[in-house]
């Protein structure tokens, strides 16, 4: 089965990609392959009939036509309910698709193998960047991963949508596998466990769904708020934490609140999570998207100009998921056109998603800033006077003007005294070399970037 192994993978990495995260979290990642008969005829698992029929329902043309672009001798895909007693061909199956078989319990498989693939092999400590804002929740995940007694548990993560909870989690299970490789980690979505549980209520089954998470090592949930209101769910779940606490294993749990902002969730069940440590992250500072957007550069041996990490860093201000997204779409773009990356291909790239996340900067905020930085009166600024004290300044000035308002270049050139577009793109381009070669002009963009998107 060493072919329709590595067919299975790359099928199940072009579902992902196609489906969504969510949609394949849910509906497809418990599909596991049981078996073919000369690599013609692919049987699929599923371990409900209320899922396997889902699957077949929406699923079954595409996972015909993936297996068949992988391997063209494939003639038939079938999916069915996995049986109570499995097959001997299931102990074979990789441990890369284990996992999405349970409940049925496979004793001579590790548990190791058996939870790894739920984890992102992309999110480790090692790619996570860390600042004040994040600081504490860092550490917290590092102490919990580390090897030796539980310090505490469960640790609560809280943070707005796309600040890195998921990151720390899958990294906490990375670290924690790392050092206990026979350990049983498992992490979901507090909406997948709900799932399971009403899937396991269905099929009277519920014995095994306790089994599986209540003997985790490491247990990780994501996203709390989602069984908020969801009474049934939220007693089995204060049972699970309440067992995984007693048996002094670890737990981590993440929410886009704090315990006591969460809404529709039982007193008695934030009780237990506040008892751990609750840790924030902040929103990101603008050093850090930098940072992070340095980084992922590099990760890639792309060239990006300082001014267009500067540019995302400072107008796509609402999660580092979203900043890492525009670089990502930039770097795409470039590759797919066979063009170099500057400050203009950026902002044509990305004109719709930083129309939509600017902030309301005006050329007249622009202005006084730049006047008050460098002791002036705004009225220099829109003066003909061309003493470099003054000359400098308004180049910036403009500079800015272009890259935080949406006014065109003949706006902006009426706002500094009824001058031409073409002196605009001078001071824009002007300003641009210099930021390459002098520190002192590098700074004070940088300030006042900092100062009018702050």
């Amino acid at each position: 089965m060493g072919e329709l192994t590595r067919a299975w993978a790359r099928v199940r990495t072009n579902l992902r990609l196609s489906a969504g995260a969510r949609l394949f979290d849910q509906w497809l990642a418990p599909i596991a392959l049981a078996d073919a008969s000369d690599g013609e005829d692919v049987r699929l698992t599923l371990p409900s009939a209320f899922m396997t029929n889902w699957v077949r329902s929406h699923y079954a043309d595409r996972l015909v036509h993936e297996f068949r672009a992988q391997i063209p001798g494939v003639r038939t895909v079938t999916i069915e309910t996995q049986r109570a007693a499995p097959a001997p061909e299931i102990l074979a199956i990789p441990a890369a698709h284990a996992v999405a078989a349970a409940p049925v319990a496979i004793p001579a498989t590790p548990a190791s193998a058996v939870e790894r693939p739920q984890l992102d092999a992309r999110l480790t400590f090692d790619r996570f960047v860390a600042d004040a804002s994040n600081m504490v929740a860092v550490n917290a995940a590092r102490a919990l991963a580390a090897a030796g007694p539980v310090r505490f548990s469960p640790l609560f993560l809280h943070g707005a949508t796309g600040q890195g909870k998921t990151h720390l989690m899958n990294a906490i299970g990375h670290a924690f596998l790392a050092d206990h490789p026979d350990a049983r980690v498992l992490m979901m979505s507090a909406e997948r466990f709900m799932y399971d549980f009403v899937a396991a209520m269905r099929a009277k089954d519920t014995h095994a769904f306790k089994t599986r998470l209540r003997g985790c090592d490491l247990l990780l949930i994501d996203d709390l708020q989602f069984i908020a209101g969801k009474d049934a769910t939220q007693e089995e779940f204060f049972h699970t934490v309440n067992e995984i606490m007693a048996a002094g294993k670890r737990l981590v749990i993440a929410a886009d609140r704090a315990p006591q902002a969460l809404d529709g969730i039982e007193p008695r069940l934030l009780s237990r999570l506040a008892a751990g440590l609750v840790a924030d992250i902040r929103p990101s500072t603008l050093d850090l998207r930098r940072s992070v957007l340095q980084r992922r550069a590099a990760e890639v041996e792309a060239t990006v100009p300082a001014d267009v990490i500067d540019l995302l860093a400072t107008r796509i201000t609402s999660s580092i998921r979203e900043v890492e997204g525009a670089l990502n779409r930039i770097l795409a773009y470039a590759q797919l056109t066979a063009t170099t990356i500057d400050l203009d291909f950026a902002m044509q790239t990305l004109v719709e998603q930083l129309r939509g996340g600017q902030r309301r900067v005006t050329i007249d905020q622009i202005q006084k800033a730049v006047s008050d930085h460098f002791e002036l009166k705004p009225l220099d600024l829109v003066s003909a006077r061309r003493a470099r004290a003054v000359a400098r300044p308004r180049q910036i000035a403009m500079y800015l003007a272009k890259r935080l308002t949406t006014r065109s270049l003949p706006e902006i050139g009426r706002k500094f005294g009824g001058r031409d577009h073409s002196t605009v793109i001078h001071a824009v381009r002007r300003i641009e070399a210099l930021r390459d070669s002098d520190r002192d002009v590098d700074g004070a963009v940088r300030v006042l970037l900092g100062q009018l998107e702050g």
